[in-house]
């Protein structure tokens, strides 16, 4: 067990939490241009459109799923939602332009303005953090193969409960996230635990879907990583286990083969992988 047990974090709890991170962040909402805003619009509504159609939506069915949006937005959870069932989709386009290391989801879990951490280091932990011990080592590049020195690496994950500070109580704020700055020739090595898989919090509306449609709530262990350079850009990635429970059946899509690590036993019983970043010019 942990050493201060959590609770477990309720769906409405974990919503006000990314939804005030969010706003923390002051993302400047783009000026998107009439045509394209009646556009994409009338593409989601044609298409919630046609499912009515095909699908003989009934009146019943409809209040119930108007009730259902209703219950979406008081509960707070809209950031769960999109973050799980409708970012990565928006990744995949961006992708179609990038190259470099692959992205994934951000999902709903980032708190920005975390310690800034040396290349070779440990994530902030409490005594006696329970979980496998991982280290995971490599170097930034750019495209061309040179090193990207100074390069961030803001790293956050979760537990082996499967829980994030800042998202459940009982944990301290901090806990298993930091901002790790690469050496001069781009690397870096990070001591941290093997997160656990987790199930997406299923005591709200999106948990009702989710019951309803027989889907299961799971997402397979990962780390998340946002790397970031000046004249880069930012990659906003995750990376997983091999074999880990869960990868092929990611209840938020968004793993892809590429970012699969493979950690390897060492002698002392923790585990060891690389994964070298790629970063493109801006």
């Amino acid at each position: 067990m942990t050493t201060t047990e959590p609770h477990t974090p309720t769906a409405a709890g974990s919503g006000t939490s990314a939804s005030r991170a969010f706003r923390a962040a002051a993302r400047q909402t783009q000026d998107v241009p009439a045509e394209r805003v009646d556009a994409v619009a009338r593409a989601v509504l044609e298409g919630i459109h046609q499912a009515i159609r095909e699908h003989n939506v009934t009146y019943p069915e409809f209040q119930a799923a108007k009730q259902w949006l209703m219950d979406v937005g008081e509960g707070g959870e809209w950031p769960l939602f999109l973050d799980v069932f409708v970012e990565h989709v928006v990744e995949d386009v961006a992708a179609r332009t990038q190259d470099g290391t692959k992205g994934s989801i951000q999902g709903p879990y980032y708190l920005p303005g975390q310690v800034t951490l040396p290349s070779t280091t440990a994530l902030p932990m409490r005594p006696g953090e329970q979980g496998t011990p991982l280290v995971l080592a490599g170097q930034v590049r750019d495209l061309d193969g040179e090193p990207v020195a100074g390069a961030e690496l803001d790293i956050w994950q979760a537990d082996a409960d499967g829980y994030y500070s800042g998202f459940a109580p009982g944990i301290p704020d901090g806990n298993l996230r930091g901002v790790v700055v690469s050496d001069g020739q781009g690397r870096f090595e990070v001591s941290t635990v093997q997160p656990a898989p987790y199930q997406i919090p299923t005591d709200g509306p999106t948990g009702r879907l989710i019951a309803a449609a027989g889907w299961h709530a799971w997402r397979p262990a990962h780390l998340h990583l946002m790397v970031r350079a000046p004249g880069y850009r930012t990659i906003t990635t995750q990376l997983y286990f091999q074999g880990g429970q869960w990868l092929d059946s990611d209840i938020a899509e968004a793993t892809k083969p590429e970012l699969v690590l493979d950690p390897r036993p060492q002698g002392d019983g923790s585990l060891r992988a690389g994964y070298d970043f790629v970063l493109e010019r801006a």
